[in-house]
C-alpha cells in the first residue's frame, strides 16, 4: 500500500467548554483547536487534531507555533512523495526538523488513520491495539473549595468512572485530597496531578499525600528534571507518574533507569504521534511499568486517536477518556463518544479509520481561521 498526500488543510476552531478547566498553570474556558485535514491523490480524507494549547504554560508549543511549523516545514515534507508505511513519517520529519512534537503528531496520526481507511480497517487494528473496551477515568480541575471538589468527585463516582484524578497546586492540595478521598471512598482509585507545580523542597509536604492511598501523583516537579523526580520517588510511598517529562522513547528509558517514576502517562499528541507513543509503550512494557493515556481537552477527533492508542496491551490503567458530554455541549464528531454504565468506552474496531464521522458543517461553523497547503 502506497499513497501520496496532495493537500493539507488547517482549520482552527473555537470550542467552548461546558465549564472552565483549571490546572496549576492556568485556566481554559474555550479551546482553540487546530484541526488538520489530509487528502490524498485519490481523494481519500483523514482528520487529525493538534493538542497544543493557546499559551506555552503546559508545553513550549502553542496553536500558533504548531500552525507555523506545519505550514512552513512539516506539511511540505509530507506531501508529494509516496508513503509506503505510516511508521516512516516520523523519521522523515525528524531528519529535517528538531522538536515540534505536537505539530508532528498532528500530521503523523492522521496518516495512520488514512492508511487504515484505505485498508478498510480500524485505526486501533492498524496500530496493533487488542482491547475492545477501555476503562475510563475522569480528570477534575482545581476547584474553588474542597467542598465543591467533593461534590464533583461524588458525582463522578455515581456516573461510574473507574478512576478519579484531581488537579492540585500549592495551597490547593492536602485539604482538597482529603475531601476527594472522603467523597470517593476506598474502592475507586484516586490520583492527583500537579502539572509540575512543586519543587523537591516540598518533599515533606508531598509525603503527607501518602496517607490517602493514592494510585499516583502525576508530574510533581519540573518536566526536565528526572534526577529530582528520582530523589522525590525515594521519599514517597505513592508512585510517581511522569507525563510532561516523557517526550521520547529515550527519555522514557532514562526516567525508568533512574527510578524517576513507576507509572507513565503517554499522550500521542504530545510525544510526536503513534510511532513514538508505541515505542514508549514498548519500553515501559519491557520494564514492567504500567502506562495509561491522558487527555489534552481534545475534541472527539483527538479522542479517537487516544482511544485507539489505549487499546494497546500495556495500557492497563484507566485513561482520561471521558465522554464528549463531559467537556462539550456538542462535539464535532458523530456519534459522540459515550461511556457505558460500567465505566468503559468502546473501541470502534468494526469501523474503518478513527471510528467516528467528522461533522464537517459544525467544524465549518466553529472555524475562525483556515488555510490550505498544496503539494
Amino acid at each position: 500500500m502506497t499513497f501520496i498526500i496532495r493537500q493539507v488543510t488547517l482549520q482552527e476552531i473555537a470550542l467552548p467548554l461546558r465549564e472552565p478547566f483549571r490546572i496549576s498553570s492556568g485556566t481554559v474556558q474555550e479551546r482553540r483547536i487546530l484541526l488538520v485535514r489530509l487528502e490524498d491523490v485519490d481523494g481519500m480524507v483523514a482528520w487529525g487534531e493538534c493538542v497544543a494549547g493557546e499559551a506555552p504554560n503546559y508545553s513550549p508549543e502553542t496553536v500558533d507555533t504548531c500552525r507555523h511549523a506545519i505550514r512552513a516545514w512539516l506539511a511540505p515534507l509530507l506531501m508529494g512523495d509516496p508513503i509506503a508505511d505510516p511508521a516512516l513519517v516520523t523519521p522523515r520529519f525528524d531528519a529535517a526538523v528538531r522538536g515540534h512534537r505536537m505539530a508532528k503528531a498532528a500530521l503523523e496520526m492522521p496518516v495512520w488513520a488514512l492508511a487504515a481507511e484505505r485498508l478498510h480497517e480500524s485505526l486501533a487494528t492498524r496500530i496493533g491495539g487488542a482491547r475492545a473496551r477501555i476503562d475510563v477515568g475522569i480528570s477534575l480541575g482545581i476547584q474553588a473549595s474542597p467542598e465543591v471538589l467533593a461534590t464533583k468527585v461524588a458525582a463522578a463516582r455515581a456516573a461510574g468512572y473507574n478512576r478519579v484524578k484531581v488537579k492540585i497546586a500549592p495551597g490547593a492540595d492536602l485539604q482538597f485530597v482529603a475531601a476527594a478521598r472522603a467523597a470517593i471512598g476506598t474502592k475507586i482509585p484516586l490520583s492527583v496531578d500537579a502539572n509540575a507545580a512543586y519543587r523537591l523542597e516540598d518533599a515533606d509536604h508531598l509525603a503527607q499525600l501518602d496517607s490517602y492511598g493514592l494510585a499516583m501523583i502525576e508530574q510533581p516537579l519540573e518536566p526536565e528534571d528526572l534526577r529530582r523526580h528520582a530523589e522525590l520517588q525515594q521519599r514517597l510511598a505513592t508512585p510517581i507518574c511522569l507525563d510532561e517529562s516523557i517526550t521520547s522513547p529515550a527519555r522514557a528509558e532514562d526516567a525508568l533507569a533512574m527510578g524517576s517514576a513507576r507509572i507513565v502517562n503517554i499522550k500521542p499528541g504530545r510525544v510526536g504521534g503513534f510511532s513514538a507513543a508505541r515505542a514508549i509503550h514498548d519500553v515501559c512494557a519491557d520494564q514492567g511499568v504500567p502506562v495509561w493515556c491522558g487527555g489534552m481537552l481534545e475534541s472527539g477527533i483527538g479522542r479517537a486517536y487516544n482511544v485507539a492508542l489505549a487499546s494497546l496491551p500495556n495500557f492497563s490503567l484507566p485513561g482520561d477518556l471521558s465522554p464528549s458530554a463531559r467537556y462539550w455541549e456538542r462535539d464535532i464528531v458523530q456519534p459522540e463518544w459515550t461511556m457505558d454504565g460500567d465505566g468503559t468506552v468502546e473501541v470502534p474496531r468494526n469501523r474503518p479509520g478513527i471510528g467516528v464521522t467528522v461533522d464537517v458543517d459544525r467544524v465549518d461553523d466553529l472555524t475562525v481561521a483556515r488555510e490550505e497547503v498544496q503539494a
